[in-house]
């Protein structure tokens, strides 16, 4: 969840999102108890078998590693027992660190991202396990003003409703980024993190388990956020998001509550945009009222009156062609969880179909392609050489970017959309 490598599919346009990377796992039905402190000390890292003298230095400077930050983390108030729990068996996980480097190059369609994320099975069985999971849903909603059907989506996004947590030991993963070095510092924050929850005993080593990238439970909380946000809601003396549905649920409605969710308030709607309307107005930048954006032609698909958001922009995340939203504050406090418009998009639409909604009626434009990251580094450095400035070209997309191209587009009588195609690098090259 939130500001994380972890992982959904990709889709990029116009924000990258996570990557979903996790095995298949069963919640455990009953709350773990706590590792007991072993019996003697052994060193921080297992002896290597014999192998060359390249993976032994690994090993050795890996090592060193954990002896550095465990004075670190003593200085930080963490005990010896806690340090001889989580560091007695670590090792280094060099997949984790491959993950971690790893740059796809190509990205998902918003449209194919979607067709996977708020697929047909995906919502019978949200609507099934929703029914199960009725009173721990309902009391979360009731208590911090989060529809359940909104839990229920992030449920199913981050884990499929519960079956596919991770199976990579937590404390392994974030020593392995930490040691890696490319974001040591966060890493170095996260594992401190997880050392906390394991000293205060909310989850055995053994069963703190996630992501490659340290998110944890059946809603993917990175330790940091676990220890902002996760809550005792079974009343048992531990904050469980692994195993306890209650305390799933109300963690996960109490880090939406606590970013700004607004109870009452829907995410958004679905629109039309009139004919000539102005699609540089479509920018994360430009918020109005509902009633402005009436008073300028647009409207409900379902012809009611768009819904109440007195802080609300338009959304094009497909470009001009594509279908068009009006999103408001809750969509962006699912922008605060994930950071991708195609997460919280998701997010909103599964939501939404939970409760029997509609999907979505506007036509997605399956025949454009998108840019790879090649492509898009391309277009950023011909944007760049014509004046129109997107920053250092890194073939990624985002607001300078999306700026760039709107300015080209409107030098050239183009739709402003923002939206970058294969017609308009060609244009450009």
């Amino acid at each position: 969840m939130q500001t994380r490598s972890r992982s959904p599919l990709s889709a990029g346009l116009p924000c990258a999102p996570a990557l979903l990377v996790a095995a298949a796992l069963t919640a455990c039905a009953t709350a773990p108890a706590a590792d007991p402190a072993p019996p003697t000390p052994r060193p921080a890292v297992s002896a290597p078998a014999p192998a060359a003298s390249g993976e032994l230095d690994q090993n050795q400077r890996f090592a060193r590693w954990i002896a550095d930050f465990s004075a670190s983390a003593r200085t930080a108030g963490i005990s010896d027992e806690t340090l001889q729990l989580a560091f007695n068996d670590i090792r280094f996980i060099p997949r984790v660190t491959e993950l971690d480097g790893a740059q796809p190059e190509f990205t998902r369609a918003v449209w194919d991202y979607l067709d996977s994320a708020v697929s047909a099975q995906r919502i019978v069985r949200g609507q099934d396990r929703l029914l199960q999971a009725r009173p721990a849903v309902d009391a979360a909603a009731a208590r911090y003003g989060v529809p359940a059907e909104i839990l229920a989506a992030i449920w199913g996004m981050e884990s499929n409703y519960g079956s596919n947590t991770g199976d990579i030991p937590t404390i392994d993963a974030l020593a392995s980024l930490g040691f890696e070095g490319r974001r040591e510092a966060w890493a170095r924050s996260q594992l401190l993190a997880a050392l906390k929850i394991l000293q205060n005993r909310d989850i055995s080593r053994a069963q703190m388990i996630g992501s490659w990238a340290g998110a944890m439970g059946q809603t993917q909380f990175l330790p940091s956020n676990f220890l902002a946000y996760a809550v005792d809601a079974d009343g048992d003396g531990r904050r469980d998001i692994w195993g306890s549905l209650p305390d799933v649920m109300a963690s996960t409605a109490n880090f939406l509550a606590r970013s700004g969710w607004q109870a009452g308030q829907p995410w958004g709607a679905e629109v039309y945009l009139p004919q000539g309307f102005d699609y540089a107005l479509a920018d994360t930048a430009t918020r109005q009222p509902a009633s402005a954006w009436a008073a300028l032609g647009v409207r409900s698909v379902n012809g009611a009156p768009l819904p109440d958001l007195p802080d609300s922009g338009i959304l094009l995340p497909a470009g001009a062609r594509g279908p068009a939203f009006i999103v408001g504050p809750n969509f962006r406090t699912l922008l605060r969880y994930n950071n991708s418009t195609s997460y919280a998009l998701a997010v909103s639409l599964l939501s939404q179909a939970l409760a029997d909604g509609p999907p979505v009626q506007a036509a997605w434009p399956r025949d454009l392609q998108p840019l790879s990251r090649s492509q898009l580094l391309a277009l950023q450095t011909a944007l760049n050489a014509r004046g129109f400035d997107t920053g250092t070209p890194d073939g990624m997309m985002g607001p300078a970017t999306q700026s760039g191209i709107r300015g080209y587009q409107r030098s050239v009588g183009m739709a402003a959309d923002g939206y970058p195609t294969l017609e308009l690098l060609q244009r450009l090259q």
